[in-house]
């Protein structure tokens, strides 16, 4: 598949006319030696947080606090590459542990290969384990991670707030800095809340995380999307699996470049979606850098407890 795009020294002024509508406040004009002081100095993004029982207390959930079979680690092809009809991830398989890790040119994990997402130069390729890995249990238990199910799960509006690099237009939210977190020791957003926290411990470790925006797709600006954490997380683009980060894990990142998407077109609006689970005690990392201009669309339903 080629990835060729038209226009690649598109003049870094573009960036700055992103043609949606961004939340955050204007860096003051002094910052002139900044090239991008024109862009919002922040990004407040909104979504739904599910709390859940993990496995070993009474009404828990089978894939929080599990091991995978094959041990912990970091496992692909887990879900399908298309959401359903909901909008919604589904379990294509207990996943594939990923032996060696599939890399960009600038040595960034990436997704394995896909049919849609076009190779580019320098990429190096991985593996995956031959047989499933055990990851999750059941196509019907993994429908619940992201909808709201009575006596399963609780449910609350999240946002999270992105806040532009100096010099940059990229785009950070790092649990390690971030004022609500930092002293948290983590990405831990529903602490003493919902079902409460983990048994016999003071943080609440078995959540997902569901997030719905929009951007402008610019052509030819090395445009990307990195997350970084523990443990699954699976970013969709236009309905299409771009970020594979399944399994119970330690904190892992991977990168979609969105210029081998070959079939974003310049200047059109596309959504993103993101999906996280927190599964496993011990830690929860959670990083975003971007150089997407991403705006707010309609927020997830929440329980009725917190509508």
């Amino acid at each position: 598949m080629s990835t060729s795009r038209a226009n690649p020294s598109r003049s870094l002024h573009l960036l700055a006319l992103a043609g949606v509508a961004a939340i955050g406040t204007a860096l003051p004009a002094h910052a002139s030696s900044d090239p991008f002081q024109n862009l919002p100095a922040s990004l407040v993004l909104t979504g739904t947080v599910r709390d859940f029982k993990e496995r070993t207390v009474s009404g828990g959930h089978p894939d929080f606090e599990r091991q995978p079979t094959s041990g912990f680690g970091h496992y692909m092809k887990m879900v399908s590459d298309d959401l359903d009809a909901d909008g919604k991830p589904v379990l294509a398989s207990t996943g594939y542990k990923v032996t060696k890790v599939y890399k960009d040119a600038a040595g960034r994990h990436r997704i394995a290969n896909r049919s849609y997402i076009g190779s580019l130069s320098g990429d190096s390729n991985g593996t995956l384990a031959t047989t499933l890995g055990g990851a999750a249990t059941t196509p019907a238990a993994f429908s619940q991670w992201f909808r709201d199910v009575e006596g399963v799960n609780i449910s609350k509006p999240l946002a999270i707030t992105l806040v532009r690099q100096p010099n940059s237009n990229v785009y950070t939210f790092d649990d390690k800095t971030d004022a609500l977190y930092s002293g948290k020791g983590g990405f831990f957003p529903i602490n003493g809340e919902l079902f409460g926290n983990s048994a016999g411990n003071n943080k609440n470790y078995h959540f997902t995380f569901e997030l719905a925006t929009q951007f402008v797709y610019k052509e030819g600006t090395a445009q990307t999307f990195t997350f970084t954490g523990d443990d699954d997380v699976w970013v969709f683009i236009d309905n299409k699996l771009v970020i594979d980060i399944g399994g119970v894990h330690s904190a892992i990142s991977q990168t979609i470049q969105l210029d081998r998407l070959d079939w974003l077109e310049d200047g059109r609006v596309y959504d993103l979606k993101f999906f996280f689970a927190e599964r496993h005690r011990t830690q929860s990392n959670f990083r975003i850098d971007t150089s997407l201009m991403l705006r707010n669309v309609e927020q997830p339903s929440v329980t009725a407890l917190y509508d």
